[in-house]
């Protein structure tokens, strides 16, 4: 009887299409299980009448909680031998989803990759995410360093020239909700788009410490297999010696996280860029740092702008305290070590009547 390897660098062709398996229905359990895990105070996603009031019939799924699901489709056929998952570009968050609905992913491959060690390489993937209707709600570009089964395999390489920089507004559709009746007393913050600028930093104070089960917890609700999330014992014969922490979970702390300070940035529409700059492990403490880069006005947001957010992950270092993001060695930019997420993103805010 065979067994599911996963893909290497070589299994990977440009223009390939996965069409991946596990479709999978959200549930009222879903939802509460990560709201334990990541403790998001987002009312919208937690509160029927918060919803009503902006005139949807219920409450929709947290944008990264759909991310990740959506996300955990793509694994077995992209990821599961993964070295790290590297970045994102261009995610669109098209249309909400709800509990009931049942989502499946499908990938093209649009670039790879082989690095100069030559027993790894890079995969670049465009996937897309449908519901039970066949409509799109979901789609997001990554790159992901996989590993070769052989150091000799000859690869067919392609690499993208044309990565999008900015997430296509126009694509979102969010013409049934009414931002204008949002009550700002379901979050107990009267900030809305109009009282944030344009270079503003905030420093979000709590930080949140993860530990082995939450992680483990969350990683498992997505149907993520990622075998360096898991595998402990394979991850002791590796440089960092112990399992990884899924980068989508740091994300979804760090949303998370801003909720003081951004306490009316209720939906999250675009994703700009994402960068995973060094690994996390149980154990380590999250805090975040955001910075308000743009804002404006969008015809599909009915009583809403837009923020441009530039939001830092950052481990065991208060975000106050953080100087420098990056230094230059050899040329190249690096990341500071206590740097973990660097992702631009657009949230939706509600404008003053």
């Amino acid at each position: 009887m065979s067994q599911n390897q996963g893909n290497f660098l070589e299994d990977f062709s440009p223009n390939q299409v996965y069409q991946h398996a596990i479709p999978r229905t959200i549930s009222d359990g879903d939802v509460s299980l990560y709201l334990a895990l990541v403790g998001n105070r987002n009312p919208l996603y937690c509160s029927i009448l918060t919803a009503n009031n902006i005139g949807l019939n219920a409450a929709p799924i947290d944008d990264m909680l759909l991310f990740h699901i959506a996300f955990g489709r793509t694994v077995n056929d992209i990821s599961l031998n993964a070295v790290a998952n590297l970045g994102y570009a261009n995610i669109q968050f098209k249309r909400n989803a709800y509990v009931g609905d049942t989502i499946r992913s499908e990938s093209q491959v649009i670039g790879v990759k082989e690095n100069s060690n030559k027993s790894t390489g890079v995969v670049y993937v465009r996937s897309t995410t449908f519901n039970q209707d066949d409509e799109e709600i979901l789609s997001w570009i990554r790159w992901v360093m996989v590993p070769k089964r052989n150091n000799d395999s000859k690869i067919n390489e392609l690499i993208p020239n044309d990565l999008p920089e900015i997430s296509d507004l126009s694509q979102i559709h969010r013409h049934d909700v009414s931002y204008a009746n949002f009550n700002s007393i379901d979050t107990g913050s009267d900030l809305l788009f109009e009282d944030y600028d344009i270079g503003q930093v905030i420093n979000h104070s709590s930080g949140m410490t993860i530990d082995e089960t939450d992680h483990t917890l969350a990683t498992k609700l997505y149907q993520n297999n990622a075998k360096l999330h898991f595998d402990a014992y394979m991850m002791k014969s590796t440089p960092f010696k112990r399992r990884l922490i899924y980068g989508g979970h740091i994300i979804s702390l760090c949303r998370s996280l801003s909720f003081e300070g951004l306490e009316n940035a209720l939906q999250v529409v675009g994703v700009n860029s994402g960068v995973h700059s060094n690994p996390t492990f149980a154990g380590d403490t999250i805090y975040t740092r955001t910075e308000i880069i743009d804002k404006f006005e969008h015809g599909n947001f009915s009583g809403a702008g837009v923020l441009r957010l530039r939001q830092l992950g950052i481990k065991n270092t208060p975000s106050a305290l953080i100087e420098n993001i990056t230094s230059e060695k050899n040329g190249k930019k690096i990341y500071d070590p206590s740097i973990v997420l660097d992702i631009d993103y657009f949230v939706v805010i509600p404008k003053r009547k």
